[in-house]
């Protein structure tokens, strides 16, 4: 028999929760969720006192999970999404759904901060999107549509390409007002790199040595720093203060003008052109039909294009 005291009085305190731990930052949190710092800040303390357990270190200007917080906050992250999954099932039944595939990092750097958008213009409209770095088919995989970085052979006839990339240095401001200011490229190897260690070899354009090697900067043998086995993880460390990393833009392009990220190296001369490889609109053949797809496919569209239109850089 269920206890009904066994769980939060509340779901909205879990997601208050989950949303704080994933930023560690209750005004982050906040803004994700349409609640200020301190209603957020809130639903934690009342979380705490009903499980009887601190779940954050408070500190000046930081906020810490515990031991505690850090096992509840990855059960609790995947209940949300099973609830999360469970809901979109069902909502398919009666509402139009749009199935998208893309790559995790392009996911969680351009594609998901931008989805409230969407909802909030075409809430009849379920989007669920398969967060995968293979390549999968999607006529027999029941995707609609896909998003790949990829050449144009590989996208295949009929993709729409939707933006290149560069890449460039970034860090916090924090990073800056405590390292000192990164003036000319010599600089760099003096400070703390932050590392993308791909596991399949395919993105060489954003190991630190090549960056270097193209800036005409002699590299040392080996460069010091943290090294991540995931490029959004370098994302988070380099907002987070702990080095410089290389950025994708446009994928960190938000994070710049919202000001978590800077480009320390003004110009597009530090930016360099990834090679022969873009960003691909693919849509299944029958699922270019529905309307549904046809709306999601026009708002992706209208985001590239506003993307496109404020520049690749900011500060140029």
């Amino acid at each position: 028999m269920h206890n009904q005291r066994d769980l939060p009085a509340s779901l909205d305190l879990l997601r208050g929760f989950e949303a704080a731990a994933r930023h560690l930052s209750f005004t982050r949190a906040g803004a994700e969720l349409f609640l200020t710092q301190s209603a957020v800040s809130r639903q934690v303390q009342t979380l705490e006192e009903q499980l009887g357990i601190k779940l954050f270190q408070r500190r000046t200007r930081a906020l810490v999970l515990t031991e505690a917080g850090s096992l509840y906050y990855r059960e609790v992250a995947k209940a949300l999404q099973q609830l999360r999954e469970a809901t979109a099932s069902v909502r398919a039944a009666t509402n139009p759904i749009v199935r998208v595939t893309t790559a995790v990092t392009f996911a969680a750097l351009w594609l998901v901060p931008r989805l409230a958008d969407f909802q909030s213009r075409f809430k009849d409209v379920v989007v669920h999107v398969a967060a995968d770095n293979a390549i999968l088919d999607l006529e027999r995989s029941g995707l609609d549509l896909a998003i790949r970085y990829c050449s144009a052979e590989r996208a295949g006839e009929g993709a729409v390409m939707l933006f290149g990339e560069h890449v460039t240095p970034v860090c916090s401001p924090t990073f800056v007002r405590t390292q000192g200011r990164i003036r000319k490229t010599e600089d760099l190897l003096r400070a703390p790199l932050l590392h993308f260690d791909d596991p399949t070899g395919c993105s060489p354009w954003l190991a630190w040595n090549v960056w270097m090697e193209t800036m005409h900067l002699r590299a040392p043998n080996s460069l010091g720093g943290l090294h991540f086995s995931h490029y959004d993880q370098v994302i988070q460390a380099a907002v987070a203060g702990n080095g410089l990393a290389l950025g994708r833009l446009p994928l960190v392009k938000s994070l710049i003008e919202d000001g978590r990220l800077i480009t320390p190296l003004r110009g597009k001369r530090y930016a360099t052109l990834t090679q022969n490889r873009a960003y691909w609109l693919i849509v299944a053949p029958a699922a270019g039909k529905r309307a549904e797809v046809q709306t999601f496919v026009r708002w992706l569209r209208e985001e590239v294009a506003a993307s496109v239109r404020r520049g690749a850089l900011v500060g140029e």
